[in-house]
Order: C-alpha cells, then sequence, then structure tokens
C-alpha cells in the first residue's frame, strides 16, 4: 500500500492518496482540485471514495470538484454531516483568505466506527473528536500508519477555538485513541510531516 501526502492550499492541508493495485481512497481533497486530479491521472490510478477526517472549510475545498470529475462517493462523520454547506461551521465564515466562503454538497454516507471495509481497502476507523466534535482518524494496521486530521501533529495538536471544539476532549482522544496505537506506527497528519506514535509520546509537549 502506498501513501502519497499532498500539501494543498494556503494552510498546506495535508489530502493524502491511499493506493493498492492501482485503486485508491482520497483523504480530505482541501482545495487546488485541478492539481490533485492531475496528479492521480498521470499516475494511472482509479479513485473509488473520498473520506474525511473532519469538515472544516481548509479540508474540503476541492471536494465537488473532485467528486464530479471522478463520480466517487464522499464519507463523512455524522456529528458533521450538516457542516458541508455552511460556513459558520466549516469555519470558512472567520478566515478572509476563505474568500468565497466554502461549501459542499451533502455527503453520500456517513462513516462508521470500527472496522470499514471499500473494494478492497480495510481499515480500522477511530472517533477521534474534540478539535471538531466529528473528527475521526483511520487506522491501517497492516501498514502500521494512522491519518490522524487535525487532532495530533509532530509536536503539535490540533487547535480547539473553532465551533465544537474541546481541549478536554481532543486530549482524551490522542490518549485513548491514538498512544495506544503501537509506538511504530506512523502518524499522518493534516498539517506538516509526519511523525510516529512513539515519538509523540517523548517528545510532544503538549502531552
Amino acid at each position: 500500500m502506498n501513501v502519497e501526502q499532498l500539501p494543498l492550499g494556503p494552510l498546506g492541508t495535508n489530502c493524502y492518496i491511499i493506493e493498492q493495485e492501482k485503486k485508491a481512497l482520497i483523504i480530505d481533497p482541501g482545495s487546488e482540485g485541478d492539481k490533485l486530479i492531475r496528479m492521480i491521472e498521470r499516475r494511472e490510478i482509479s479513485p473509488i471514495a473520498i473520506l474525511l477526517t473532519h469538515a472544516h472549510f481548509d479540508h474540503i475545498g476541492a471536494l465537488d470538484e473532485v467528486r464530479d470529475h471522478f463520480d466517487i462517493p464522499v464519507y463523512v462523520h455524522k456529528e458533521e454531516k450538516d457542516w458541508l454547506g455552511k460556513p459558520e461551521l466549516n469555519g470558512s465564515k472567520f478566515f478572509q483568505m476563505a474568500t468565497p466562503l466554502i461549501t459542499a454538497r451533502e455527503a453520500d454516507h456517513e462513516i462508521e466506527i470500527g472496522k470499514m471495509e471499500i473494494d478492497g481497502f480495510t481499515f480500522d476507523v477511530r472517533y477521534t473528536p474534540g478539535h471538531s466534535p466529528g473528527s475521526v482518524s483511520f487506522v491501517f494496521p497492516n501498514d502500521s500508519f494512522v491519518i490522524a486530521g487535525d487532532t495530533l501533529f509532530q509536536g503539535g495538536i490540533g487547535r480547539t477555538d473553532l465551533p465544537g471544539g474541546d481541549l478536554d476532549t481532543l486530549k482524551q482522544s490522542i490518549e485513548e485513541q491514538l498512544l495506544t496505537l503501537d509506538d511504530d506506527t506512523t502518524v499522518y497528519p493534516g498539517h506538516g510531516g509526519a511523525t510516529t506514535v512513539g515519538e509523540e509520546k517523548v517528545m510532544n509537549p503538549f502531552l
């Protein structure tokens, strides 16, 4: 399984392409849809679904463009199913860089917590609220990595000053859902470079 990280947009939001056998999952298409589409087509891979770690504006900016181009379904946690079309919830209302305000059509499916399978991709979904009420992390145990969204960063944690954020909930999510993974598990965050669970246990000043 191949993991490709593509920072997109003014906030450098990481979009991830998870590919195996020429099929791919797209996680968090935050901006620059044309760039993302060109990259996927150059690699001659076939996306089968879009997964959202959460529905903040910088993670959904290219959602409709990409979903329509490839004609694929979108998955989001039920706590944020209404956020896609509401700038006051997805946060674009509060940032000048989000002009025009960012919206997307509703998702096709709600993400279920626990084991999930999509066309040959099998992974675990862990509920990791705190940065936002519907934040989830996608764990691929056979390949020892997790896509953590804006929950845990290299040397940092997600902000909690946007709608639905809560610091105590965030820390609990990290402690119970992410730091319980094996120390050598690679953590792919929503912004910045990758890290490992073991490194964050020792080095992260917020934990």
